[in-house]
């Protein structure tokens, strides 16, 4: 285990060392997806940054317990108390069961995450599946006196709340202004405060999604969910809690309320945030017409594209940035990491080739300590990732005979390359176009060659400049010639 792994909190404002509750074992809770349409591109951007917090934590000795749930009943339009449920909105436009709409999308959620690369975590409750520990956990919130059953519905009691905890402790903003800023919503009348919100909400006769309840027949609120589950499966108190910074202010401020009035105690010791996504500059949203889904992005069936990008080119362009920075999609930033990503798999592919010498002309270990600093830095991916650069450009000078390295050094090399891109980055090798193409090219190379043999050097001039500009590049050396893709 890594004991100088630093992670920024967003409940203390700070990096902080990381020390987990019981190590070597991890807690891990992530707000996974609400199902009711296709997985957008900024959630995918969340649920990667976790892979990645995941992969080295497990790297570095943990034995994490990972769980995200899926939302599959409670969220209503607007995030709000009342209105339409997303799901049953959505089940009667296409003339559905709701759990046909959930279905559908946990599917196609899954099949993106796969084409991602992302590791599985290894518990993924659902809201409906959990609806009698969501019940359980509100009659608790009852009875310690931080919530009120007003005409079937059960509301927190924010007020209440706040005289014995710090309700915006995790964004620290001033409830007055919180109070002041409140719009007069569907359901107000039944509140206590203008904050307060719902834990349990009474099903009007149309609502096709409802359980019964010590209060009649009902649903969760979205907030109740998250709470329920990281408690059931993590503990009251557990060692990491993330998603997106949009849910923060809302959603995970609720749910520590929630808890700490079930529970008196905080969820969470260590509050991760990833940040949002921008198109050229300006905030991706539908609103905007500048959103694009994940499938759009690899056909490039999107007029904001120029072409499409493979999943793989979008991972490493997402790692690229800090989790906690703003990332910018554009064609020229998602081309150039499609050179990167080609440029670190063409290195890890000469690799077997590298001729061992009986001493080093590079520093494998000062390389190899700069790529743990940086992911004990809060997880600084594109900072290792400069490194792994570096370790490239290494390999392509010992491939040319510019430098050397010993047999103990290469070894060291192969082994840190694999684990940064492959097991830690959770890049992999994609397949190409067409199975044929490497066969194709060795073709091309031969007839080259032929051409090279009978001095016919204005036909294998051709044939270089015609791959290149297709994308394959060819480096001629005494042991022959090889391609790779730029």
């Amino acid at each position: 285990m890594d004991n100088n792994l630093v992670v920024y909190n967003t409940l203390t404002r700070k990096k902080e060392l990381f020390e987990p509750l019981n190590p070597p074992f991890v807690g891990m809770y992530v707000c996974g997806p609400t199902v009711y349409s296709d997985v957008h591109l900024g959630n995918c951007r969340t649920f990667v940054s976790f892979d990645l917090i995941y992969r080295y934590l497990l790297h570095s000795g943990y034995n994490v317990r990972y769980v995200r749930n899926i939302t599959d009943a409670g969220h209503l339009e607007g995030d709000r108390d009342e209105g339409d449920d997303k799901f049953s909105k959505k089940a009667r436009l296409e003339q559905l069961e709701p759990m046909e709409i959930v279905q559908r999308y946990t599917i196609g959620f899954h099949d993106v995450m796969q084409l991602f690369n992302t590791l599985p975590p290894g518990i993924e409750p659902t809201a409906t599946g959990h609806i009698a520990e969501q019940i359980e956990m509100v009659k608790e919130i009852i009875k310690n006196g931080y919530a009120y059953e007003s005409n079937g519905t059960v509301y927190f009691d924010v007020e209440k709340y706040s005289k014995e905890y710090n309700y915006t402790a995790l964004t620290n903003r001033n409830i007055e202004e919180l109070l002041a800023n409140t719009r007069d919503l569907g359901g107000q009348g039944d509140k206590k405060g203008r904050l307060d919100f719902a834990l349990w909400i009474k099903a009007k006769p149309e609502h096709i999604m409802r359980w019964p309840s010590p209060w009649g027949w009902g649903f969760p609120g979205w907030h109740i969910e998250c709470s329920a589950m990281s408690s059931k499966y993590l503990g009251e108190t557990f060692d990491i809690h993330g998603g997106g910074m949009d849910l923060a202010a809302t959603h995970h401020t609720n749910e520590i309320a929630q808890s700490q009035a079930c529970h008196h105690t905080h969820p969470a010791r260590y509050w991760l945030h990833t940040n949002m996504l921008t198109v050229n500059g300006t905030r991706m949203s539908k609103s905007a017409g500048n959103g694009f889904l994940p499938g759009e992005l690899f056909t490039g069936n999107h007029p904001l594209l120029t072409r499409g990008y493979s999943p793989m080119t979008v991972r490493f362009f997402m790692l690229q940035a800090h989790y906690r920075s703003t990332l910018d999609f554009s064609n020229e930033a998602l081309e150039a990491s499609e050179k990167g990503f080609r440029r670190l798999m063409n290195a890890i592919g000469l690799l077997d080739k590298l001729k061992a010498s009986e001493k080093s002309d590079v520093d494998i270990r000062a390389l190899k300590q700069r790529c743990y600093d940086a992911m004990n830095d809060d997880f600084n991916s594109p900072v290792a990732i400069a490194e792994l650069f570096e370790a490239a450009r290494m390999i392509n000078s010992i491939n040319d005979g510019k430098a050397s390295i010993s047999a103990d050094d290469l070894e060291a090399l192969k082994s840190l390359m694999n684990d940064f891109i492959f097991n830690i980055l959770g890049l992999r090798e994609e397949s190409s176009p067409t199975d044929d193409l490497g066969q194709l090219v060795e073709f091309i190379i031969n007839l080259r060659l032929e051409a090279r043999a009978n001095k016919d050097y204005a036909t294998s001039d051709r044939i270089r400049n015609g791959l290149q500009e297709l994308g394959i590049q060819l480096k001629d050396s005494k042991d022959g010639t090889t391609w790779s893709r730029i």
